[in-house]
């Protein structure tokens, strides 16, 4: 229950020539949505309790929060906090104001924050029988402290210009231009904070386009085949190359959102446009699933078989995302095993199947690149967290048993093409097929330069995004690329 004023905080009130100062929690203190937070910290720690959010819907929204708050504790400190204003409203209580919280939010999470910043003489929270917004939160304010007896600041989402309109002044957080035109209808507006003006680059970095380069990998099939003059072929593969693309990002925002919370105990990783509280959460829940929607269209448009190869892709990143990364080893097959999807997804595209050969690399390959991730991670947690690093399932310990694994699967991915080039669809395919001989040494100093990077802690991205973006990878690949073409 919504407790109600001390004595001590209504003699104040009395005597003090300033209304007190109401202040929102969701959108106004903090840069996010704590409904949302909880509701995605607590699908990451228990996904099953997916079946159970449309039984608690179906007892009304109240009852769906107090579900979700009693079954959550957020950390605080890693939350993305408006550091300026709350800065303001410090200086307002050593003034002596007295600062109110009253948030939809329910118990004890809305509490525990407020605990955490120690600015309030007093919180309201939603409650088991009542959702604290609009009408609601009006009510209750003009109750306890009478029609313009108090100031309410607030971003301006969850009816928040009712609230207003009982108001005396109105203080606006980042609120959009029609929220400023509508609450000064209402209200007289005292203050407005800002946030840093959000562009396009703000969404479309929320979409990681550098890891769409990996999508080139649906044109490998192509590649093999030497395939390039069949214009047919090669719109089919880009085509395949953007849904892919679509699906992937789909899989990011999705992945973005269930790790929230590692996120921000990541030394880089916290900078995410979700995790730093730069975006909002729900562009990342409208535009995920339109994404998905769209790259499996377009996969079917091409043919069946990349919608399928779409459609697995989709299912096992979201399930990877939700389950598999938390259990060692199984994750690092998984991620493989999404490298390998883009292949098969060109495969589909153009009905050029990969050989055995090109199925027994890939799979080395990016068995080994997978094991990068995980070990760069634990590297890079290494030199925050000391003996205490983590990342994912494994532990610091792990570090080098990571490292021996992943060299070796590099290592047998090159004994996998130097195989190849003694076949004889290799002779048929390279006139100067014995050329080939020496992409090996180049292969094998690109994988080991990827672990030594690894090793110093100096590899923030997927490997492949890295190679794409540094020197000596750029240079090697430019002399593989060379190799092959004369070789042909």
């Amino acid at each position: 229950m919504n407790p109600i004023l001390s004595p001590q905080v209504d003699e104040f009130l009395k005597t003090d020539v300033q209304e007190p100062l109401v202040v929102d929690l969701d959108g106004t203190l903090l840069r996010s949505d704590l409904l949302i937070e909880s509701l995605l910290v607590l699908i990451g720690r228990q996904p099953s309790s997916l079946l159970k959010i449309p039984l608690w819907l179906i007892h009304g929204k109240a009852r769906f929060k107090h579900e979700i708050f009693s079954r959550v504790e957020l950390q605080p400190q890693t939350l993305p906090w408006r550091i300026g204003f709350i800065e303001y409203l410090a200086e307002l209580r050593i003034q002596g104001r007295c600062l109110v919280m009253a948030t939809g939010s329910g118990n004890p999470a809305a509490r525990q924050l407020a605990d955490h910043l120690k600015l309030f003489d007093h919180v309201y929270t939603s409650d088991l029988n009542v959702n604290l917004v609009g009408l609601n939160k009006r009510n209750l304010l003009v109750k306890e402290f009478g029609i313009h007896g108090f100031d309410y600041a607030a971003d301006g989402a969850g009816g928040d210009l009712v609230v207003w309109s009982a108001a005396r002044k109105a203080i606006l957080v980042n609120p959009s231009a029609a929220t400023r035109r509508a609450v000064a209808k209402v209200a007289l507006v005292d203050k407005v904070f800002f946030d840093p003006a959000r562009t396009w680059v703000s969404y479309l970095s929320a979409l990681r386009p550098a890891h769409w380069l990996k999508n080139l990998l649906v044109l490998v099939p192509l590649i093999t085949l030497q395939s390039f003059n069949d214009a047919a072929l090669v719109e089919r593969s880009f085509l395949a190359f953007v849904a892919f693309s679509l699906c992937a990002s789909a899989g990011y925002l999705f992945n973005d959102l269930i790790d929230l919370e590692a996120d921000r105990h990541h030394p880089q990783k916290r900078l995410r446009p979700f995790a730093a509280g730069t975006l909002p959460l729900t562009f990342a829940l409208i535009a995920g699933p339109l994404l998905a929607v769209a790259g499996c269209i377009l996969g079917a448009a091409i043919s069946w078989s990349v919608f399928a190869v779409l459609l697995s892709y989709s299912l096992m990143s979201a399930f990877y995302s939700l389950s598999i990364k938390k259990i060692v080893l199984l994750d690092v097959l998984f991620l493989a095993g999404l490298y390998s999807l883009r292949i098969l997804a060109g495969s589909a595209a153009t009905g050029i199947w990969p050989s055995p050969w090109l199925l027994a690399f890939s799979t080395f390959f990016f068995f080994s690149l997978a094991l990068v991730k995980r070990f760069s991670e634990l590297a890079i947690m290494r030199l925050t967290d000391s003996d205490l690093a983590k990342a994912r399932a494994y532990e610091l310990g792990d570090i080098e048993l990571l490292a021996a694994m992943g060299i070796a699967s590099g290592y047998l991915a090159v004994l996998v093409f130097a195989l190849y080039i003694t076949t004889d669809k290799a002779k048929i395919l390279y006139s100067h097929h014995h050329l080939l001989w020496l992409i090996c040494p180049l292969l094998l100093y690109w994988i080991s330069h990827v672990w030594l990077t690894a090793h110093r802690g100096k590899m923030p991205h997927d490997p492949l995004v890295f190679a794409t973006q540094d020197w000596t990878s750029r240079i090697l690949l430019v002399l593989a690329v060379c190799t092959a073409v004369v070789a042909l």
